[in-house]
């Protein structure tokens, strides 16, 4: 069998807040195997932003263990995770994030500047990840004339444009109207089963019936 994507033994997150320490996680244990798409799924304040920010490379535990891609992610330095986190994990937030006067080709294009390649064939990949997702003729668009389904579909391109092991999507379809987020979501389970590992935080309970399996987080624990 091969190892977990991601595994987390015994993680908890505490704030310092001076006079207060505040538990934003306790003792999480979770395991993601290579193809899942999980939904983790708590209201706001649950700690599910708090867990994303772990699984995402962006935060570090309290204590506890993480393993992300065999690579047991405390023994790194910040330039480590980092490199860590843009060679394994792509992206997806829910307000787009894109570059605001930059073309839509060229916001797809931007992870590939540090992974060494040409101009050439930065462009040519992110146009091909761009027509894959239904956006071959928006390519020199900026994010203002794009609707905001058009805008994520960009930002789900630009997620993938390196071919990381994980797709990790925050509320990916929060700031969407009803169609939009359905077409996301339909985007998202073809991905999975084309064999991409998604992770997905969202509050919404429909969003998560798209995920394979669903974790629930309430005050900072993982529920059943």
């Amino acid at each position: 069998m091969s190892e977990p994507l991601i595994q987390l033994q015994g993680v908890s997150r505490i704030y310092d807040l001076g006079r207060v320490q505040v538990a934003a996680l306790q003792e999480v244990d979770l395991t993601v195997e290579p193809g899942e798409f999980l939904a983790i799924v708590g209201p706001s304040g649950s700690g599910k932003s708090t867990l994303m920010n772990i699984v995402g490379c962006l935060d570090r535990p309290t204590a506890g263990t993480y393993t992300l891609a065999g690579t047991p992610v405390a023994e790194l330095n910040d330039d480590g995770l980092a490199r860590l986190r843009s060679r394994t994990i792509g992206f997806v937030f829910q307000s787009y994030n894109l570059l605001p006067r930059t073309s839509a080709l060229e916001n797809v294009a931007t992870p590939l500047l540090y992974q060494g390649l040409s101009r050439k064939d930065r462009l040519a990949r992110a146009r091909a990840a761009l027509e894959r997702l239904g956006l071959g003729d928006r390519v020199d668009h900026v994010p203002t004339e794009l609707s905001g389904g058009q805008q994520q579909r960009v930002a789900i391109a630009r997620a993938l444009v390196t071919e990381p092991a994980l797709l990790l999507a925050d509320e990916p379809t929060g700031n969407l109207d009803s169609a939009s987020g359905a077409d996301v979501m339909t985007i998202l389970r073809e991905l999975n089963a084309a064999g991409r590992t998604i992770v997905m935080i969202t509050h919404d309970s429909d969003v998560a019936s798209s995920a394979r399996r669903q974790v629930h987080v309430r005050d900072g624990r993982l529920v059943a």
